[in-house]
């Protein structure tokens, strides 16, 4: 019988909410009641426009064709991501301390990778994204969650982070603004989590692929982890599926920061892993440079549907949680049966697909969340069906 490796021993069956959502599209189909998505997080499908020939027309470079692969990436490449970051105030990180990836989930295995040996631990916040349980496990890697609370907006409890730091910790995960709480962490929060760095020795990473996506009215864009000092070993992530909405693109990076001598090394380390797999495509680093100099267009965009998108959601009655920044927002609904029961009744007896709460970490009764980036008259239904079924 053939074996696999325990790293992939998921339950990969259908959960009882994918059949659902299954069961509910095929009855829409074939002319039941309308489907309302409220979990659309795909911005090329969403209506948004796209500058067709600005963003197909940059991989027609003929310099594509030439094979001429350098493990950082291509340096006109990593010198638009240092643009970016001087646009954020933070001229501190050049094009030497960038290494491109084809996703941020591709920086996050590079970085467990260099930083973790088989069995060690990084801590990532809860309610967080799922993916990191499965990147975690494909690197061997465990992790260890602090929470986040809420109380009139979201804050870390720093000192439930400091007692779940053990022997094998290697490295704490802040998503500034967090998925899906919106939680943008603020700078007395930073300075508190480089002290705690400090003093255990460990590595900061930090995921900003929202960091564009500020929801504050008249306020100052978010800080970037990469604008200075940075008295810790930091790497700030991110990439184009969020800042310019192109998922499909396929590019990202990971900034490299921190005290010279062991940022050099890092680099050095990164550069082999990087070199080992040499996965960036030659016409998507050429076009690069042009999708960060467009990015403000499809920002806008986005920004002015997330910011309708919420106002419905509140004008609706719904109780939902403030929102610093991102494409998110959690809604408490009124329980009703199972706790993990509470998306599908939603589904079955108002039409709308909504994530339940339990995925992201919300494991108490009552929450879902909704993307804030689909179609608006879509969206307005949607929040209307779920508030008459909520009474």
């Amino acid at each position: 019988m053939q074996r696999f490796s325990k790293r992939t021993s998921w339950d990969v069956g259908e959960s009882s909410f994918a059949a659902a959502v299954r069961g509910a599209r095929a009855t829409a189909t074939a002319g039941g009641r309308e489907l309302i998505d409220l979990t659309i997080s795909n911005p090329t499908v969403c209506g948004f426009e796209y500058d067709v020939a600005a963003v197909v027309g940059g991989l027609g470079d003929a310099q594509g064709l030439v094979y001429d692969p350098d493990p950082r990436g291509m340096r006109s490449a990593r010198e638009a991501v240092a643009g970016y970051y001087a646009d954020h105030g933070a001229e501190g990180l050049g094009p030497e301390s960038v290494v491109l990836t084809t996703s941020t989930s591709e920086g996050y295995g590079y970085l467990f990778r260099l930083l973790c040996d088989a069995g060690d631990e990084v801590l990532v916040a809860e309610p967080s994204y799922p993916l990191f349980d499965f990147l975690a496990d494909l690197e061997d890697v465990r992790l260890r969650s602090y929470p986040l609370f809420y109380d009139y907006g979201w804050w870390i409890d720093f000192a439930e982070l400091e007692r779940r730091i053990g022997p094998r910790t290697r490295a704490i995960v802040v998503v500034h603004p967090n998925n899906p709480t919106g939680h943008a962490t603020r700078s007395a929060e930073r300075l508190r989590l480089e002290e705690i760095c400090l003093r255990h020795g460990l590595a900061l990473i930090v995921d900003e692929v929202f960091l564009d996506y500020s929801l504050v009215e008249g306020g100052a864009g978010l800080q970037s982890f990469a604008a200075g000092p940075h008295p810790v070993h930091t790497f700030v992530l991110s990439g184009m599926s969020k800042i310019a909405g192109l998922p499909q693109m396929k590019l990202g990076w990971v900034g490299v920061l921190g005290p010279e001598g062991v940022r050099q090394e890092a680099l050095g380390r990164l550069e082999v892993i990087a070199d080992t797999f040499l996965s960036m495509s030659a016409p998507v680093q050429l076009a690069l440079p042009g999708w960060l100099a467009g990015r403000q267009g499809i920002q806008q965009q986005v920004l002015h549907r997330v910011r309708g998108n919420l106002s419905a959601a509140h004008a609706s009655g719904l109780e939902v949680l403030e929102v610093e920044a991102g494409w998110c927002a959690i809604v408490r609904l009124r329980q009703r049966g199972a706790v993990g029961e509470l998306a599908v009744e939603v589904l079955r007896q108002a039409g709308v697909v909504v994530h339940p709460g339990a995925f992201y970490g919300l494991e108490q009764g009552g929450w879902v969340v909704v993307s804030l980036i689909g179609p608006a008259a879509e969206f307005a239904e949607g929040v209307r069906r779920l508030s008459e079924w909520n009474g």
